[in-house]
């Protein structure tokens, strides 16, 4: 795809699924109020929406035409993607003070309510997911996706991961286990996106499992770029500190085998990636160039 045309359609539906996940916010709160404005200054901090953007194009691809009936789907993933990292910049995990460019949940809010704020998120995901279910048309889809985000953000999904990478922290890590970590604590999430989008648009199993193949590949290469990146980025660039991995005693693929070796598997892993996008009967060309920038994003 065109690199301008590209980057216009990035902008607008980056601003259009912002503006849609806004929307999807709780309003109405009373004593409570504190969690609903760190819960939005958590959701809002920005952010590439890679997740509910990988959605809507996969529900396009595979014939969705109601936007409604993704929508709620597109915010909870974001708000359980939100919630990941907010934990994850808590003192007992990462103990980050920047992310997206600005103070963490915690650092503004306090410890306790930014654990709060990120229980929040989670049960609001689902609680927004929930809301799509007061109409009973697709109400099988609707299930299916439901149970899509359920299980790619549990015990055997991204909560599955970041227990291995606690466990692991400053600790010998072989291959299998790095990427057994890399592919729930990144990729499940990912794969929920492409899972659910195509679930939704009545995509038979089949197509559903390439999709989730696609996740699995685009994951890995994500995470070990993230791991690159970590070293030869800059704060500024990123948006939140780097060289944190060697701060916080974790191993990475860069770390076991060398920057080459993890250049080298950013390429073959994303180019399985694409070779399953590419081999479905209907193409997304904007999708696939989303993919790559993922890969060779340089924040």
């Amino acid at each position: 795809m065109d690199k301008e045309a590209f980057r216009k359609q990035l902008l607008e539906e980056t601003e259009w699924i912002n503006k849609k996940i806004y929307g999807f916010l709780p309003g109405d709160t009373t004593y409570q109020k504190i969690i609903s404005e760190a819960m939005e200054y958590s959701l809002m901090a920005g952010g590439k929406r890679i997740r509910p953007m990988i959605m809507w194009e996969t529900y396009k691809m595979s014939g969705g035409k109601d936007e409604s009936l993704v929508l709620p789907f597109m915010a909870a993933i974001e708000m359980i993607h939100t919630y990941s990292l907010v934990h994850d910049d808590l003192p007992a995990m990462d103990n980050d003070e920047y992310r997206r460019g600005r103070k963490t949940t915690h650092i503004v809010y306090g410890e306790d309510i930014g654990i709060l704020a990120g229980d929040a998120l989670l049960n609001y995901a689902f609680e927004t997911a929930m809301a799509g279910f007061t109409d009973s048309s697709n109400i099988m889809l609707k299930a299916g996706a439901l149970k899509i985000l359920a299980a790619k953000a549990g015990v055997y999904g991204m909560l599955g991961g970041q227990v291995v990478d606690v466990l692991k922290t400053g600790k010998p890590v072989s291959k299998d286990e790095l990427l057994f970590i890399y592919s729930l604590k990144t990729g499940a999430l990912l794969e929920a996106a492409f899972m659910a989008g195509a679930l939704l648009a009545g995509a038979d199993s089949a197509t559903v499992g390439k999709f989730e193949e696609a996740g699995y590949y685009t994951g890995l290469a994500f995470q070990i770029q993230d791991d690159i990146l970590d070293i030869t980025s800059t704060a500024e660039e990123l948006g939140k500190p780097v060289h944190s991995d060697e701060k916080n005693e974790k191993s990475t693929y860069v770390s076991l085998y060398g920057m080459d070796m993890a250049v080298k598997a950013v390429k073959d892993y994303s180019e399985k990636a694409l070779a399953i996008l590419n081999s479905m009967p209907v193409q997304n060309l904007y999708l696939n160039t989303l993919v790559e920038m993922l890969i060779k994003r340089k924040k």
